[in-house]
């Protein structure tokens, strides 16, 4: 799964991409690399991020999934929202996954016949890291997804992925102690690993170079792959990512 993030502020790429003609090229690209799907997103939903209206993130977004879909009919394409008037505008214009950070818009995916993606956060973008989650991590969330699954289930959702949403109001151990355990949540449901260049891959690269300060964000292509590849030797169905080309090239060897 590419990322291609429509926005200027988002926490690797914000700015990069923020116009509709570098967005869809951006998007060509990645699947020129390989991405098997692209995950387009109209607002950030990193720790801290503001939130924006529902009529500026449509205004993001919806153009360039048609654009995508125009030079390549048949893309499959994801909307990263956490708002339904931008998925119902999203699978109008040819997406067939929604990315829920929320995992509370089951309905809304099987009303526009989407898959859907169930995340957990620990609370709203501004306030996640608010408050840790409680301990016992693993259990509470895989608690939390099988939910959402069984709700996805009952809405009519036919294609459902859920992801622990490591980096969401986790800590640094429990983002680790989650990736240690994606076998738990694999077991559950067809799981997305997303983990592509977050902050706890900083502080790992940081350890393995003898720094006190994380990595930038730019120099964590290693830990990136890894964890992709880890997800995948596993059996986790998606990984969202940033590098596409060189996460295929390195899952790939696993497939061998």
């Amino acid at each position: 799964m590419g990322v291609v993030n429509v926005t200027p502020d988002s926490f690797s790429d914000g700015g990069h991409h923020d116009t509709i003609d570098t967005a869809i090229a951006h998007g060509l690209a990645l699947l020129d690399d390989g991405a098997d799907l692209l995950d387009v997103g109209g607002e950030s939903t990193r720790p801290g991020a503001t939130p924006v209206a529902e009529a500026t993130e449509i205004a993001r977004a919806i153009p360039v999934i048609e654009g995508i879909v125009a030079e390549r009919p048949g893309t499959l394409i994801s909307i990263d929202t956490n708002k339904a008037s931008v998925a119902d505008a999203a699978a109008a214009a040819g997406a067939t996954i929604l990315n829920d950070v929320t995992a509370s818009l089951e309905h809304v995916a099987a009303h526009n016949g989407m898959g859907w993606i169930a995340m957990h956060a620990n609370g709203p973008s501004q306030t996640m890291t608010d408050d840790t989650c409680p301990d016992d991590v693993v259990g509470k969330i895989a608690d939390f997804l099988a939910d959402a699954a069984g709700r996805g289930r009952a809405a009519g959702v036919r294609k459902i992925w859920i992801d622990p949403g490591i980096g969401f109001g986790k800590t640094f151990d429990q983002n680790l102690e989650l990736v240690a355990n994606l076998d738990v949540f694999i077991a559950i449901a067809p799981t997305v690993v997303a983990v592509s260049r977050k902050g706890s891959l900083g502080r790992l690269h940081s350890r393995s170079d003898g720094l006190d300060e994380p990595v930038p964000i730019d120099d964590r292509l290693e830990a990136s792959l890894a964890i992709a590849t880890w997800g995948g030797f596993l059996g986790a169905d998606l990984v969202r990512v940033h590098d596409v080309r060189a996460t295929v090239h390195a899952v790939g060897v696993i497939a061998q």
